[in-house]
């Protein structure tokens, strides 16, 4: 029997309560009971999306799971009226999340088969504020710089010099920092006196594939991303 809208509905109102264990931030909270995590996974998966684990979508890329998009979600420290860089759309879940929360999105994603199929979900969804593109040479999308905020959903060897360029003063950036098969999860300021870095906790994502910056595609293999807690 196939999963009906109120069965929907109920697990994403048990998967907020689980939430709420690690979660403080209502706002947050809010988007994760507003956004309908199963219109971003394949049809065949839907009877899981609510589970806190991460989903494929394709292309050897996983959808989060939603403890940790909720973590970096918060992490952000986001306001109404701020614009926010993701880099790995991915399914397009994470960026309905921040549209929710900030007044602009400009999200990036390497696979065009991915970027096309998010950009037409959150269309079809009414998430207007949020603007995709595919990912170009280089990381991040300079030409529409300074974000208040910049999220990135994989793993990177280090913390890209270029994602700070083009972060606002009093910025923040939360990126996975570390090897290819586990990461420590960043939080990065930008400041007057200069970038402070605050480790939020171990995790796993797909690797940040990019430039100098991010990791030789010959060199990567696959990992969904889970906090290890």
């Amino acid at each position: 029997m196939e999963p009906q809208p109120s069965d929907f509905a109920a697990a994403r109102e048990a998967l907020v309560r689980a939430l709420r264990r690690e979660i403080r931030d209502e706002r947050v909270l809010a988007a994760f009971a507003a956004v309908p995590r199963e219109r971003f996974v394949p049809v065949e998966l839907q009877r899981y999306a609510y589970e806190d684990r991460p989903l494929p979508i394709g292309q050897g890329q996983t959808i989060s799971q939603p403890l940790m998009v909720a973590m970096m979600t918060e992490a952000l420290q986001l306001n109404a009226d701020e614009k926010v860089l993701e880099i790995g759309t991915g399914s397009g879940y994470q960026a309905a999340i921040l549209s929710v929360l900030a007044r602009e999105v400009i999200t990036v994603e390497r696979f065009p088969e991915l970027a096309s199929t998010a950009a037409r979900k959150l269309e079809e969804l009414g998430y207007r504020n949020v603007r995709v593109h595919v990912a170009g040479e280089t990381l991040g999308r300079a030409e529409e710089a300074p974000y208040d905020a910049i999220i990135v959903t994989a793993g990177a060897p280090t913390v890209p010099q270029s994602l700070i360029d083009q972060l606002a003063m009093n910025g923040r950036m939360v990126i996975p920092v570390g090897g290819r098969s586990l990461q420590q999860l960043v939080r990065v300021t930008k400041t007057d006196a200069g970038v402070r870095l605050e480790r939020l906790g171990e995790c796993r994502f797909v690797p940040l594939i990019g430039g100098k910056e991010g990791w030789p595609e010959w060199e990567t293999s696959e990992n969904g991303s889970k906090p290890r807690r």
